[in-house]
């Protein structure tokens, strides 16, 4: 995915079909932790998406098939940080490299062959293991 197809995307009005959900996170913190709700999670919706086109949500229902919910919901947890606006900026960064990661096309693998050279060194080191081998066994009396 290039620079223009990202710009074109961030372009698009994806935070109003974010839901974002607070809890209360687990870990260190102590007292605080226990009683502010720093942990943000992330709905989107992918089907029910009008930022998306239909051929982009086709790509990402692939891409993101382990991590979607059956009803095709991508759902992201951060707590890392003790701040609750670090935390929903950190899930929205996860968000987007996740997007842009799915939409970007796989390069097909050219098969290669090996060389010559590769050929002949690879029977050669066969043969020397062979002989190494043959050293090991008892002598024939």
């Amino acid at each position: 995915m290039d620079k223009q197809q990202l710009a074109d995307l961030k372009a698009r009005d994806f935070g109003s079909e974010f839901v974002f959900e607070t809890s209360r996170s687990g870990g260190p913190g102590g007292q605080h932790a226990n009683k502010t709700e720093t942990r943000v999670s992330l709905r989107f919706d992918v089907l029910k998406s009008g930022a998306l086109r239909p051929d982009e949500k086709e790509t990402l229902l692939k891409a993101w098939k382990s991590r979607l919910t059956e009803d095709g919901v991508l759902i992201l947890n951060d707590e890392s940080t003790r701040s609750q606006a670090a935390n929903k900026e950190k899930v929205i960064k996860r968000f987007w490299d996740l997007l842009k990661k799915g939409l970007t096309p796989k390069k097909k693998r050219i098969p290669t062959k090996k060389s010559q050279a590769a050929k002949i060194k690879q029977v050669e080191q066969k043969k020397k293991r062979g002989e190494i081998k043959k050293l090991r066994q008892k002598p024939d009396l």
